[in-house]
């Protein structure tokens, strides 16, 4: 009774200058709800809710009644804050059938003496987007083993353009006969998606975006400046997954996802020392207090070590098949609750795995702090910390897909507005 309550007041509200970050993780429900205000957003509210072990699977939604449960309870301790029930919402996906890859298209135009338009461009972004999708399904297929599988594009956004061999940032009014684009998609089976759409209808909001989740921590850092330079290897370790975005020069050279995260750290502690999941949580997280006994520290932080070889092997796996890119970025910048496991963060500062990979030194760790996050303030204080990343960059999806185009964009900017419808 009271959530049919709920959906009534939500329905009935109707004011497009909110939106709502829902970063449904498999340990947490992150709810931020934010004011748009001119080109910022200002997180006026912030809720948070565990989920139970059964909600989730390996970053996908495993029981939708409990998921939307959490999701409530998250959005309600957010709209109390914010003082207002926003409608629209953006949500992440996660999991390891989401395919996130650069595809590089080589066009060769009829008629290389006439000024390329827009439409040619259109035309051009439509035919990488297909060969995405067909890769993606049959990828997909094969993990699967589901030859019948669907998916469904969930995020585009343009990474360079070469013409004649030349790199260019407007091709409009170029002439040549070679043109190369490079486009970032992200592919996702519809039964996650559908499960996402539902969740949203159940919550009575409006679902503008559905983002793959570490496009969305990429997106959190870029903002809106088209000609960033940024540069670094994004991970987001969450509880089921961890999820991996190479940025090179402010374009997403392609995303990768394996299904190690914090649960499987917890899990090792809990049947090394034999101990129910919750108590070896609850040691997981309390590790550095002066309270446990050395004894049982050492044996939690041996159990952690047997994972923790297992993720540095995902991690250096899912970056060797970054073949694309002559050198690897020298930063790694962290994010999401699985990355607060000290231990983690030493293992990648000074373990050997990257030796095998393009690293022109040893890369450099650190967490993403929200303040880093561009074009983002937080007024509640609660979006403290690395946790609340990946639900900032759902927003900065969100700013993207409502936000209308303008005069003085550039032709990155209108061209990615062309990937988003």
């Amino acid at each position: 009774m009271v959530f049919e309550k709920l959906r009534a007041v939500r329905l009935k509200e109707d004011d497009s200058n909110y939106i709502v970050g829902l970063d449904i993780g498999t340990e947490f429900v992150k709810a931020l709800i934010a004011r748009l205000d001119g080109e910022t957003l200002e997180i006026v509210g912030v809720g948070r809710a565990r989920q139970s072990v059964s909600d989730m699977h390996s970053g996908a939604i495993a029981d939708i009644s409990g998921v939307v449960q959490n999701c409530e309870d998250a959005l309600s301790q957010a709209e109390d804050q914010a003082g207002l029930q926003a409608k629209k919402t953006v949500i992440g996906i996660a999991g390891e059938l989401v395919k996130g890859v650069t595809n590089t298209i080589r066009y060769r135009r009829p008629q290389p003496d006439r000024p390329l338009d827009v439409a040619e461009m259109e035309f051009i972004i439509e035919k990488v987007q297909e060969r995405a999708q067909i890769k993606a399904q049959h990828q997909i297929a094969l993990e699967t083993g589901n030859e019948e599988v669907e998916v469904k594009l969930v995020n585009s956004a343009l990474v360079s353009i070469h013409i004649d061999g030349y790199k260019v940032s407007n091709p409009i009014g170029f002439q040549g006969k070679d043109v190369a684009v490079q486009i970032y998609t992200a592919f996702a089976p519809m039964v996650h998606i559908g499960a996402l759409e539902r969740v949203a209808d159940e919550l009575a909001l409006e679902l503008v975006a559905v983002a793959a989740e570490p496009f969305a921590v990429s997106r959190s850092m870029l903002g809106t400046d088209a000609s960033s330079n940024f540069t670094a290897i994004l991970a987001d370790v969450g509880g089921g997954t961890t999820d991996i975005a190479v940025v090179n020069d402010g374009g997403v050279e392609g995303t990768k996802m394996f299904g190690i995260g914090g649960r499987s750290f917890t899990r090792t502690i809990a049947s090394e020392m034999d101990l129910t999941y919750k108590d070896a949580e609850k040691l997981k997280v309390n590790l550095g207090h002066e309270q446990i006994k050395p004894t049982v520290k050492k044996e939690a932080e041996k159990a952690i070590d047997k994972t923790l070889d297992v993720w540095l092997a995902g991690v250096e796996l899912a970056l060797s098949e970054f073949d694309s890119v002559d050198h690897l970025p020298n930063r790694i910048l962290l994010c999401g609750g699985g990355a607060s496991l000290e231990r983690l963060v030493t293992a990648l500062e000074t373990e050997d795995w990257y030796k095998d990979l393009p690293f022109t030194k040893r890369p450099s760790v650190h967490h993403i702090s929200p303040s880093e996050v561009v074009g983002i303030t937080d007024t509640t204080g609660k979006a403290s910390d690395h946790t609340f990343i990946t639900a900032m960059g759902l927003l900065r999806v969100g700013y993207d897909t409502i936000v209308g185009s303008s005069e003085n964009d550039s032709i990155k900017e209108k061209l990615n507005r062309i990937l988003r419808i």
